[in-house]
């Protein structure tokens, strides 16, 4: 071991380079670069794998650093040969150099698939635009979606409140309603003294207001077309005197307040003349129209026939039914009505305007229940003349 590490049988380096100071300057300082370099260069990788500790492949990483400081050996040890022939050490330096870069050589090799397999820089900041473009569609999809739930929102609320609305209106007059059966139940059992009498006159006027609501409910739920309740309300008379009852008019759609009212009319003067009328004449014929003018409805019902001549208006009994015609329902339509009978013609003309007729939109309580206009105002009294429609 004794010759490995003794050196003093060599001649130093310098004396090959015969000791010429600008060579051995060139040679000393060119070695000392070298060596300062590649000390420099192990330290970046080292300081860049403590403070990047994702990075793959640390192991290559660390025999490049290892195989380059090795070099920078070689080159120091190079100067110090200039004076001192140290060559047995600079051998053992060598050969750790040779070794690490034999291995860093095989683990680069066995690695080159994975290196090639690596994006390119250009890859990568092509998939970066990528990803940015589906994030901006991701973020537009998902604004889209918050507005198409925001207006959603907005139609359900709208929705429910109309809901609400229609709910309250459908209870409003569902109770009117009945309060209207009920007031119709007690003025028609005033005059009448047989059960059976009651109930042919009470069902009737039933019928009509549970035909003119089919109509409403056939509709939109709160109207319902005039034409569609004449009809209705001249159906018995026209399926059996046919051509001899007619109607006419322009579109007009009511609200439900005065569709149940006019059906009531229509009801009460088709009772009526099949009673004292058309039943006993061959002639009689029956015309019903209505028409809007300006702000004013008008519907009028007209029977012609000689034989009305002799019959005097004035001195009916003014009955329920008469008070249903010319008292009640024109005031709960806001208007007035006459009956008129004259040689060879009765009519019946009915008068509102036309807001308290035509449909329209209002939750409003603007028409009062009128089952307390029928009760309180314009009911028959005990002490009052029986008798009458």
């Amino acid at each position: 071991m004794e010759h490995i590490v003794r050196y003093g049988d060599y001649m130093p380096h310098g004396m090959c380079l015969l000791w010429q100071p600008w060579l051995v300057v060139l040679w000393a300082g060119s070695d000392l670069l070298i060596f300062l370099s590649y000390t420099a260069i192990p330290i970046a990788l080292l300081s860049v794998m403590r403070q990047r500790k994702e990075l793959p492949h640390r192991g290559l990483i660390a025999l490049f650093a290892s195989f380059i400081l090795l070099c920078g050996l070689t080159h120091l040890f190079g100067i110090v040969t200039l004076w001192y022939p140290i060559y047995p050490i600079v051998g053992w330096v060598k050969l750790a150099t040779g070794i690490v870069s034999m291995t860093t050589a095989v683990v680069l090799f066995r690695l080159v698939p994975t290196l090639v397999a690596l994006p390119s820089p250009a890859d990568v900041q092509k998939v970066n635009d990528r990803l940015t473009q589906e994030i901006a569609a991701h973020k537009a999809t998902l604004a889209s979606l918050e507005k198409e739930v925001e207006e959603r929102t907005k139609e359900l609320k709208t929705v429910n409140q109309t809901l609400a609305v229609q709910t309250r209106e459908a209870v409003h007059r569902s109770g009117n309603l009945l309060a209207v059966v009920s007031s119709l139940a007690n003025q028609t059992a005033r005059g009448k003294e047989r059960t059976e009498d009651f109930l042919d006159t009470f069902l009737g006027r039933v019928r009509a207001l549970a035909e003119a609501t089919r109509q409403i409910n056939r509709s939109d739920g709160a109207s319902a077309q005039l034409e569609h309740v004449v009809e209705n309300g001249l159906a018995g008379l026209k399926e059996i005197y046919a051509e001899r009852v007619r109607h006419s008019g322009p579109q007009v759609k009511v609200n439900s307040e005065a569709a149940q009212q006019l059906s009531l009319a229509l009801y009460e003067l088709g009772t009526n003349t099949q009673k004292y009328g058309i039943v006993d004449s061959e002639t009689r014929e029956i015309d019903v129209s209505w028409a809007v003018q300006g702000d004013t409805f008008e519907l009028v019902w007209r029977e012609h026939d000689q034989s009305i001549g002799g019959i005097s208006d004035a001195s009916r009994t003014e009955g329920f039914g008469t008070k249903l015609l010319t008292r009640v329902i024109p005031t709960i339509l806001q208007g007035e009505a006459t009956r008129r009978i004259e040689d060879g013609e009765m009519v019946y003309r009915i008068v509102a305007p036309l807001e308290a007729v035509i449909a329209v939109e209002d939750t409003s309580e603007k028409h009062v229940l009128a089952a307390r206009i029928v009760d309180e105002s314009f009911g028959l009294d005990q002490s009052e003349e029986r008798g009458g429609n």
